[in-house]
């Protein structure tokens, strides 16, 4: 089956202090439950998820961004059952923010 949609989600670590990362965040545990539900859900194999690195705005992760939609969830560790809704849906999605990429605080 082609896969209309793909889901990035940021794994990123750093050591030491300084500029939070995803990964620290809980990123690998977001990826691992979109990864399960996903594989569990009909119509989930239309739905590829993928560990990167560094998305952007890391001081709101862990972050995930869909693609083809550029639909991005930043704080998604306990979202996952709302963001694999999402990523099933047939029509385009808009998640919760846009990407910035800039890596500084969001608003709130």
């Amino acid at each position: 089956m082609r896969q209309r949609r793909h889901l990035f989600v940021c794994v990123q670590q750093r050591g030491g202090g300084g500029k939070p990362a995803c990964g620290d965040r809980g990123g690998r545990g977001v990826l691992a439950a979109l990864q399960s539900a996903l594989a569990a859900a009909p119509g989930g194999e239309a739905v590829a998820v993928t560990g990167c690195e560094c998305l952007g705005p890391c001081f709101d992760g862990p972050n995930v961004v869909a693609y083809p939609d550029a639909a991005w969830w930043r704080g998604a560790a306990g979202r996952e059952a709302e963001i694999t809704r999402a990523a099933l849906a047939s029509a385009p999605i808009a998640g919760d923010a846009e990407g910035d990429g800039e890596g500084e605080p969001g608003p709130g």
